[in-house]
């Protein structure tokens, strides 16, 4: 009798959970690239089950050349985004487009600059000295223009096809990067590490991997926000500091050419540059972004001549959800 009554209460607390379950708010979440450890604190949120905790049934829509997550933001078909940076605010204040962003996951901008060893190019300055700099067509009205701003010669620019090839040939070249990514790949193709600068090292101060919802979505369902925000939060912190293995089980379902040596390669430096736990992190949780920040970065980029003078940014933005120190060091 003790046996079967045990068995109901179990029974009860399975169904109990299912139900909880059943009652959760389906939303959608679009990465904007193909699945890859840079996201692993989304799917790791999803894997544990975080967002369910909080109240979100939450499907991550994977990004990648072909696919436009902002104009399923737009459109209503995705409830949040995965923004690059800053610039992309500061692009939507400018269009008038009710985008806004709630929390930046990133702290700095994984985007760098390379060069060979031992060619003297081993500094920030040094990179001045190179004979070319290979950056793609984007990169000219971001960050390669705002090195232009800080005394690099753009017309040394050369096209960068995502192919390591020139880089490679070409020992006093410099090339750019992401700090996961791109230098993984030179030293496997051709056996040696190369320099890396983290632009946001060196003044390129942007938040990044940002959360982006419509305006709309705030007003009408801040709870939803909330529990994203802060999900994605613990997702991070869980999966750089415990165990990624679920989570990275389902990166590789969505995109199964990502191989472990890659996963394990891009969380140790999203860990070793302090990506997406440093400064302002360390008090205040993963995601936390700053008005003064903001607000300098904007006017870096007005200087370069990125973005224009006079935009209303704060109309871009939204801290109410950061700050509450979900990811905060212990």
């Amino acid at each position: 009798m003790k046996k079967f009554a045990a068995f109901l209460a179990g029974t009860a607390v399975i169904v109990a959970a299912g139900a909880a379950q059943a009652q959760n708010k389906a939303v959608s979440f679009g990465t904007n690239w193909l699945a890859q450890a840079e996201h692993g604190g989304y799917y790791q949120a999803v894997a544990d089950g975080t967002y369910a905790a909080c109240g979100l049934d939450v499907t991550i829509v994977m990004g990648g050349p072909q696919v436009d997550g902002r104009a399923l933001l737009l459109s209503g078909k995705i409830q949040f985004f995965m923004g690059a940076n800053l610039l992309d605010m500061f692009n939507a204040v400018e269009q008038g487009i009710p985008i806004k962003l709630v929390a930046g996951d990133f702290q700095k901008d994984p985007q760098i600059m390379m060069t060979h060893p031992g060619q003297g190019l081993d500094t920030w300055e040094d990179l001045k000295n190179a004979e070319s700099y290979i950056v793609s067509d984007g990169a000219i009205q971001s960050f390669f223009r705002w090195m232009g701003a800080e005394g690099f010669d753009m017309n040394k620019r050369a096209n960068y096809t995502f192919d390591p090839a020139p880089f490679i040939a070409n020992p006093k070249s410099a090339q750019q990067g992401y700090l996961t990514s791109e230098p993984f790949a030179v030293e496997q193709a051709a056996g040696f590490k190369p320099n890396v600068f983290l632009l946001a090292d060196y003044g390129f101060t942007t938040y990044s991997t940002t959360i982006e919802t419509m305006a709309d979505t705030i007003a009408n369902d801040p709870e939803a926000v909330k529990c994203f925000v802060e999900g994605s939060a613990k997702g991070w912190d869980a999966y750089l500091n415990g165990d990624p293995t679920a989570a990275n089980a389902l990166i590789k379902k969505d995109n199964p050419s990502m191989s472990d040596e890659q996963l394990a390669y891009s969380i140790a430096k999203l860990k070793e540059y302090g990506v997406v736990q440093s400064g302002d992190t360390e008090t205040k949780g993963i995601g936390f972004m700053s008005a003064e920040k903001i607000a300098e970065f904007y006017q870096k980029m007005v200087k370069a001549g990125v973005v224009k003078d006079g935009l209303d940014i704060a109309q871009g933005y939204d801290l109410q959800f950061v700050g509450h120190g979900f990811g905060a060091k212990k």
